[in-house]
């Protein structure tokens, strides 16, 4: 119901208890329409803990350590020499030189803590002495095809190959260096130099192990009911609304909810497949490579899933508590300003790609930040967020990069972000106004918590049937006072039609006199 629209009167069931009372009642389909709303916001917390508790079984600190300390082991430079660090590569020599030292150093440990020769069982190297080390580590390099590329026509004298940036379709299959376990590759980019980048990913693949871990798997279990039932219950919905169904925004989230929880489950499902089928076969042969990526990239991607699905899981509890007066005014906030927020966004954007397009083009050969028309859009909301580096982009143009920086903040910060907040403010004023004209007929929880426990003290005889008259003045008192509120709204409106006739028979009279 819109806040203008015109309220109904609170329904009051009079009844005559065995006193001879009037007993009054808030109506009974507003009571019982609370009832299942906190019976499915019951069901639905005790669906959120399961999720939960799935969600922060399956990750774990122990996770960021290890990145951080296999990153400090491989990524950072050695006190030694600070070229030897993998970040540090800019050149052939230098990633050969990070190779036969510090990638090897940290991929078989075998000296002791006090310098004492490490022997190694099995050739198993264990990396700081806990990490066991599987297979041996593989070296892998992507090469492009010659002739990939054309090459400008007053330059065809100087140079005979051409090499493409590496795509798939130009990817050189062919055979490259002697046959055996592992290979050697490298790939450099054609401008010459190196470039570094990345990733570590800690994952648990062996899921069922510890009796927490069987905890989990009942967890599991009872998700996938959960889901089961939830399918079951929109599938009746949309039995019996059809095509309404689809014009709630509720509606779609639960279809959206449910979508990501079924491919988290299938997902999930694959990769214990997987995993009981491919490990036996990558650990039967110590001495090569055994290619977990496959089984980490499903399970990262597992990991996404369910980080989608407890996102929206959150969101939607706020369909359980829109009976609310105080959730209702913000949803109608946002329902009621939607129009003006889109048609301000539309100019918040324009301004706002004119100027990231001006940063990419005036800074983008000098300053990282704005290397590309993506980074100038990340650059610009932080700059919008207060963290900028103003010396780096006045030394890329001494003219046109102040004049930027302050044209940017005074037109995006100062004027249109004032904007959006004073369209939410008003809204959310004239939405409280109307709430406040308009008598209210919600039920608050604790009146039917107190009714509830007033009728179980009766039934067990604990408590005495007592006169409540409260309730009828108090819905008196509201119809009272929107009778009030109602009456200065018709004298206003009364007063306003006179002044009309007034100036309607004044434009009368005086067409009447220049007709004369």
């Amino acid at each position: 119901m819109e806040p203008s629209a015109a309220p109904q009167r609170p329904a009051v069931d009079q009844r005559l208890s065995g006193s001879g009372a009037v007993k009054p009642r808030v109506s009974c389909s507003r009571e019982l329409e609370l009832k299942t709303t906190l019976r499915e916001l019951v069901i639905y917390i005790v669906f959120l803990t399961d999720l939960c508790i799935l969600t922060f079984g399956m990750v774990s600190t122990d996770m960021y350590y290890l990145n951080k300390v296999m990153a400090h082991l491989f990524l950072e430079p050695s006190s030694e020499d600070d070229r030897r660090g993998f970040r540090s590569i800019g050149s052939r020599a230098d990633f050969w030189r990070f190779a036969e030292g510090p990638l090897l150093d940290g991929l078989y440990w075998d000296k002791w803590y006090n310098n004492t020769t490490l022997t190694l069982q099995n050739n198993n190297s264990h990396i700081y002495y806990e990490n066991l080390l599987l297979g041996v580590a593989q070296i892998r390099q992507l090469k492009v095809r010659n002739n990939t590329c054309s090459i400008y026509p007053y330059f065809r004298t100087f140079l005979e190959d051409c090499y493409s940036e590496y795509r798939y379709r130009a990817e050189d299959r062919s055979d490259f260096g002697p046959r055996n376990e592992s290979e050697l590759v490298v790939e450099f980019p054609a401008t010459g130099g190196a470039l570094t980048s990345s990733h570590i990913y800690s994952v648990k693949l062996l899921r069922y192990v510890t009796y927490y871990d069987y905890f989990l798997a009942s967890c599991e279990i009872a998700f996938c009911l959960f889901i089961i039932a939830f399918i079951i219950q929109e599938a009746i919905k949309i039995g019996k609304l059809k095509k309404e169904y689809f014009t709630s925004a509720w509606n779609w989230l639960d279809l959206l909810l449910l979508l990501v929880s079924i491919l988290a489950i299938a997902f999930n499902i694959y990769r214990t497949v997987e995993v009981s089928l491919l490990m036996e076969e990558l650990l039967s042969d110590a001495h090569v490579y055994p290619d977990f990526y496959f089984l980490a990239f499903w399970q990262v991607l597992y990991n996404n899933m369910i980080a989608v699905n407890i996102f929206f899981a959150w969101i939607k509890i706020f369909k359980y508590v829109s009976f609310n007066k105080t959730m209702t005014q913000l949803s109608f906030t946002l329902s009621r300003c939607a129009k003006d927020i889109i048609g301000f966004a539309i100019m918040f954007f324009i301004i706002f790609f004119a100027y990231a397009q001006l940063g990419y083009l005036v800074f983008g050969s000098q300053v990282e930040e704005f290397s590309s028309f993506q980074n100038c859009i990340f650059t610009q909301f932080r700059i919008v967020l207060g963290d900028f580096d103003f010396e780096t982009v006045e030394a890329a143009n001494r003219i046109l990069g102040p004049i930027y920086f302050i044209t940017f903040v005074f037109f995006v910060f100062f004027v249109l972000l004032n904007m959006f907040l004073a369209i939410i403010n008003d809204t959310y004023s004239e939405v409280k106004a109307d709430f406040e004209v308009i008598p209210s007929q919600e039920l608050q929880i604790r009146d039917l918590f107190r009714q509830s426990c007033n009728k179980a003290l009766v039934k067990l005889k604990l408590k005495k049937p007592e006169m409540d008259t409260n309730a009828v003045d108090e819905s008196l008192g509201r119809l009272f006072r929107y009778t009030a509120e109602l009456e200065k709204e018709l004298k206003n409106t009364n007063a306003k039609l006179r002044r009309i006739m007034k100036s309607m028979q004044q434009v009368k009279d005086t067409s009447g006199k220049k007709a004369q």
